[in-house]
């Protein structure tokens, strides 16, 4: 843990974690605007499996990818999962750095707050396993396996869940972050 610790320490510039904040969410925007509605375009208004946070289960993943037609999957395969394996790599170094970035600023980079740095990066490990479900699941259809269905589901939740998790705390950092700013401001103006 004190290797990663360092690691992100010598990382922590301003203008490295604005590069990798953009960067990510420019591929973000792409599989938003492009990839995903190119593939949706296929799935009578069904929701993607990587766009469902509270998962799925097997009649779903069937209706859908019957749904979709052999155009479609091909799509979902070539086209949007593709980009999906950069996504998760850039959103758990850049959302990791800016959660550290904010706490270093906060003095909490060394305290048990540290452990919120992880979650971008468990929620990218398991956006690739969820990625390696679907391949999977795209290729073996229509014979799909209860383990496969149900892993790639399980993956699906995790991913949302640390997400979510973590984008509750990097809004309360910034919340406390902005409070300390102000207070800091007043203080200066009114004893300076």
């Amino acid at each position: 843990m004190k290797k990663l610790k360092d690691l992100i320490n010598r990382n922590l510039t301003g203008s490295k974690v604005l590069v990798l904040f953009v960067l990510t969410n420019i591929i973000y925007a792409f599989m938003l605007i492009i990839t995903i509605p190119k593939t949706m375009g296929f799935s009578n208004g069904m929701k993607l499996l990587d766009m469902m946070p509270t998962g799925y289960n097997f009649e779903y993943i069937n209706t859908l990818f019957d749904t979709l037609g052999e155009k479609g999957r091909e799509v979902y395969l070539y086209n949007q999962i593709p980009v999906d394996m950069i996504y998760p790599f850039l959103f758990g170094i850049s959302y990791c750095l800016l959660i550290a970035y904010f706490l270093k600023k906060l003095n909490k980079l060394n305290s048990p707050f540290f452990y919120l740095c992880l979650l971008p990066l468990v929620a990218g490990i398991a956006d690739y396993f969820e990625n390696f479900g679907i391949i999977s699941m795209l290729n073996s259809y229509p014979d799909l396996s209860l383990f496969s269905t149900t892993a790639t589901n399980i993956f699906t939740i995790l991913k949302s869940m640390t997400t979510t998790i973590y984008m509750v705390a990097l809004i309360i950092t910034l919340i406390v972050l902005g409070l300390k700013t102000i207070k800091r401001k007043t203080f200066t103006k009114e004893y300076g």
